[in-house]
């Protein structure tokens, strides 16, 4: 099993590059919205399983998946809108095979307005839970 400790902070370094990003970003430089996109990437998968290791930690198995992961947090009230957060692995799994710069754009703007937000939304809960369970 993953050390829960680790995986929190793997996922609040790659929230910060993230945002690192954010402020780098320009709409017009396709190689930013590159960079960008794959940052969100990998804070991403680094979000639900960060979520599965700390479930799995507390003797909650059998989440093999980003849709059941995120579902079991909704529950667990570590996200308060799973609608947004099925979206954005939506858009996540998207994002592999993005060949339109147009949606490329799209996803750009809703990690700059709505996915980072959910992200450090996500890690303060993370923190919270872990830290005051432990």
């Amino acid at each position: 099993m993953s050390d829960p400790k680790q995986k929190i902070n793997n996922f609040q370094n790659a929230l910060a590059r993230l945002n690192e990003g954010i402020a780098q970003y320009n709409e017009a430089d396709e190689l930013a919205g590159d960079g960008l996109i794959r940052r969100f990437e990998f804070t991403f998968e680094l979000a639900w399983k960060t979520l599965k290791v700390i479930f799995e930690d507390e003797g909650l198995t059998g989440l093999n998946s980003p849709k059941s992961v995120l579902r079991e947090a909704f529950a667990a009230d570590l996200i308060q809108d799973e609608e947004l957060w099925l979206t954005m692995l939506s858009d996540r799994n998207s994002t592999v095979h993005i060949y339109s710069q147009q949606l490329a754009k799209e996803i750009c703007h809703n990690i700059q307005e709505k996915y980072v937000f959910a992200l450090e939304e996500l890690l303060k809960g993370i923190r919270t839970r872990y830290f005051n369970f432990k």
